[in-house]
């Protein structure tokens, strides 16, 4: 049974989530304020995911999640927000979430989100042990980092797998579906096109001289994104 933390202060919340999780096959603990999750900041390794609600009383799960990230742990997060709004969904990502679903949800959504974030956490990239290498960026699977003129490039879980899925079809377009499947699998299906925009978006901001005028992940309108190394 795979261990989630949960860090919420709605009560109610926490009880019905812990009750409909732990009947999904997953065991919850739960924590209420940003300072009982901070204790937990030693022994975060006994946890494969985290359920982070944004708004507590004494911080947000951003500041909890940039923590989490700044000692080098990867494990999967997902934000719990009461708003969708583009400002939220970029500072979940810039801080190093993987994802992020909107209150009031639908039990079903999260667990498919969950188990999709678990899974990828699990699967190791094709051909590991090996890089590959288009222009000036290169990813190597064996250590999970990417580079861009030889300096890392700091990427967030799922920045690192949209990179990795455009470069291995380098020159072919890629449609949305292909990209969901690929970031979110099944549930792929809930998640809109402001969120695949976003992290496109972040993206090129990490990998484009300029992003605003993108030369190398390109918009086909209608299908997908291509990659172009500039020649």
């Amino acid at each position: 049974m795979n261990r989630l933390l949960l860090l919420e202060d709605d009560i109610s919340l926490i009880d019905g989530l812990k009750y409909s999780l732990k009947k999904n096959g997953f065991e919850t603990e739960a924590v209420r304020t940003l300072r009982e999750a901070a204790g937990l900041l030693p022994e975060i390794g006994r946890y494969d995911l985290l359920l982070l609600d944004v708004t507590l009383p004494d911080g947000t799960g951003f500041d909890f999640c940039e923590r989490v990230r700044r000692q080098g742990s990867r494990i999967p997060v997902i934000f719990l927000t009461a708003s969708d709004e583009e400002v939220s969904v970029i500072r979940g990502l810039d801080c190093g979430g993987d994802d992020y679903i909107t209150k009031p949800f639908r039990l079903g959504e999260l667990c498919s989100r969950i188990r999709a974030l678990l899974r990828r956490a699990r699967i190791s990239e094709h051909d590991a042990g090996s890089s590959l290498t288009c222009g000036s960026v290169t990813i190597d699977f064996l250590s999970s980092r990417a580079f861009l003129d030889g300096k890392p490039l700091e990427l967030t879980g799922a920045e690192y797998r949209l990179l990795g899925l455009l470069l291995r079809n380098a020159g072919r377009i890629v449609t949305r579906d292909a990209i969901l499947n690929e970031l979110w699998d099944e549930a792929g299906s809930f998640v809109d096109d402001n969120t695949l925009s976003v992290y496109v978006r972040r993206l090129r901001e990490k990998v484009e001289a300029d992003p605003s005028n993108p030369r190398r992940i390109i918009t086909v309108r209608g299908f997908g994104y291509q990659w172009k190394e500039e020649v």
